[in-house]
């Protein structure tokens, strides 16, 4: 259930951009540049930006913080009609977290080789043998994404300030 066909439509692009700015929100604080983004018909639901350097939490991944906003602004732990844009390719523990959640729709930019679970490392989306699947599209916006992480390693590996935008 992946989709690299890369058709996207321009909604999809307006909510990548949004998570885009809430990565670079992260990089400001120092946390690993990704952002996602949970809608419902078009509309945004909630945000989240990584925050484990900040709160000192192996927990705090951007879609985590955005799906327990979204819970809790619909009251609901099944969040079945909705979609979450994120910047990188969800780890292990988000995988399992939208899974948990019944998110449907996963839309991502980068592709993340070391630590992916929606077709990189392993395939939870497609995993028959749990009772819910979701469709995963990749590759939106990725180069913008992938530059955002580049760019934050290098700058860190450099022991410089990481700001967005810099090289």
């Amino acid at each position: 259930m992946t989709n690299d066909s890369q058709t996207f439509s321009e909604v999809d692009s307006v909510f990548m951009r949004r998570a885009i700015g809430l990565a670079k929100k992260a990089a400001e604080l120092g946390e690993v540049p990704v952002g996602a983004v949970i809608t419902l018909n078009d509309v945004v639901v909630s945000e989240g930006w990584n925050l484990r350097e900040t709160n000192r939490s192996a927990l705090e991944h951007a879609e985590i913080m955005a799906i327990k906003e979204a819970s809790v602004k619909t009251n609901a732990w099944r969040l079945s009609q909705m979609k979450l844009y994120v910047t990188l390719e969800p780890c292990l523990m988000c995988a399992g977290a939208i899974y948990q959640a019944r998110i449907p729709v996963v839309i991502y930019g980068a592709d993340d080789p070391k630590a992916g679970a929606c077709g990189s490392l392993y395939k939870i989306h497609e995993d028959t043998r749990l009772n819910h699947r979701f469709l995963v599209k990749r590759g939106l916006l990725s180069e913008e994404c992938g530059e955002l992480l580049k760019a934050f390693f290098r700058l860190r590996r450099q022991n410089l300030p990481v700001s967005p935008g810099e090289d």
